[in-house]
């Protein structure tokens, strides 16, 4: 089998593996750098909640992957298989091998559906769909639109999960759709959370709980759906007291979220799966030359798009740090957004770092993240997707420039 070598090997053309080489790149062009990406195609994630609600259009959210990986770079279009950091190499799926200076790992986080019983037989028809599949998310919205009476359902599993909000982003833009339909006092709306809170934030909760009332949602926490039986149309969630079964005729389903096989079955591992790695520098702890970031990461973060653009710089400059044989000396202070869509029109936009500390990028005389506003909704609808694709995705590091190390 054939080898190659780069001076930093990427794993991933996620948002996290291509921001992270944009930036790079930025600071030292004509770098050796090639990223390890099977995919044809590169999707804004985020933008799923609002497909499923019926403001974006899903092709508006999927590019050509050939579009976003930068100029200059080499894309290896393979699944990696393996790493063995000891040699400084990554067998692909293939069989061929790639040796680097530098490896940057980031391959997101895998959807476990198959942890559920029943569920993969049913996604996409019985009513039971999810915003966490891009081809999905206008079967979502196609329920919502239909749903007029009955009982509708939504999901949230254990931690971790990737933006851990757009299980209640997808209740809300539905029930808002309901209310102003004149329907939702027929609907059952269920918020059914294996977590023992509404939002791991707690700044957030009050402005949360007040839709919650509002749109007259029945919210059970401790409960994680284990099984579904899509023809009956029935849920089977596990609580503290035992199996409970419910039927439904509308499901949106959050599957459980575990590290690709691969990294979690590899030296780079940590006990929980992801890329065992320093929570500041992103530098691996066993392995110097080893930096991980995005939902692969083991930082204790949310996993949102917003993380990975906050780590990418900082990745680039200690990388780079790396290849010229110095420490790192950025850091990153576990920053995550998570713009939250109450209503349509009105958004609560969280913004925290690590311990659940306030982080907002805007005074609050201009935004108050704890309280629903119009130029939030403005922000996701409009101003975020722009600054993906043309900020993050081409290493501009605009609002997200690498901070320094703080001191413990």
């Amino acid at each position: 089998m054939s080898t190659q070598s780069h001076r930093v090997v990427v794993i991933g053309g996620g948002a996290a593996g291509i921001a992270a080489a944009a930036s790079m790149l930025q600071r030292r062009p004509g770098l050796d750098i090639a990223i390890v990406e099977p995919s044809d195609t590169h999707a804004y994630q985020p933008g799923w909640t609002m497909v499923g609600g019926g403001v974006f259009d899903l092709a508006s959210t999927i590019r050509p992957m050939k579009s976003v990986i930068p100029k200059g770079t080499t894309w290896i279009k393979q699944a990696a298989a393996s790493f063995q950091p000891d040699d400084n190499q990554v067998t692909l799926a293939d069989g061929s091998t790639i040796i680097y200076e530098v490896l940057i790992v980031a391959p997101g986080i895998r959807l476990a559906w198959e942890k559920i019983e029943g569920l993969q037989a049913t996604l996409g028809q019985n009513g039971v769909t999810s915003n966490y599949r891009g081809d999905l998310a206008p079967y979502s919205w196609e329920l919502v639109q239909k749903t007029r009476a009955g009982r509708a359902i939504f999901t949230q599993p254990p931690m971790p999960i990737k933006c851990a909000g757009a299980p209640q982003k997808v209740m809300y833009l539905a029930c808002d759709h309901w209310r102003r339909w004149g329907v939702l006092k027929d609907i059952e709306v269920e918020f059914r959370n294996a977590g023992p809170v509404l939002f791991g934030v707690a700044d957030y909760v009050p402005a949360l709980m007040s839709y919650v009332e509002k749109y007259g949602i029945n919210l059970e926490l401790g409960n994680n759906l284990v099984a579904v039986d899509g023809p009956a149309q029935v849920a089977v969630f596990k609580t503290a007291n035992g199996e409970v079964s419910t039927s439904f005729d509308m499901l949106h389903v959050v599957p459980p979220q575990v590290a690709p096989q691969f990294l979690a079955d590899s030296p780079l591992a940590a006990e929980s799966g992801f890329t065992d790695v320093d929570l500041q520098t992103l530098q691996h702890v066993r392995y110097p030359n080893v930096f991980g970031l995005g939902d692969a990461g083991s930082m204790p973060n949310a996993k949102t798009a917003a993380a990975a653009r906050k780590q990418a710089p900082v990745v680039a400059v200690n990388a780079l740090r790396q290849l010229d044989g110095k420490g790192p000396t950025a850091g990153y202070d576990g920053y995550g957004s998570c713009p939250l869509t109450v209503e349509r029109g009105k958004i609560v936009l969280a913004e925290f770092a690590y311990g659940g500390k306030l982080a907002p990028s805007f005074p609050t005389w201009l935004i108050d993240g704890t309280k629903p506003t119009r130029l939030s909704w403005m922000l996701k609808a409009d101003l975020l997707p722009w600054l993906y694709w043309n900020g993050m995705l081409k290493g501009r590091e605009w609002l997200a420039g690498p901070g320094g190390l703080i001191a413990q």
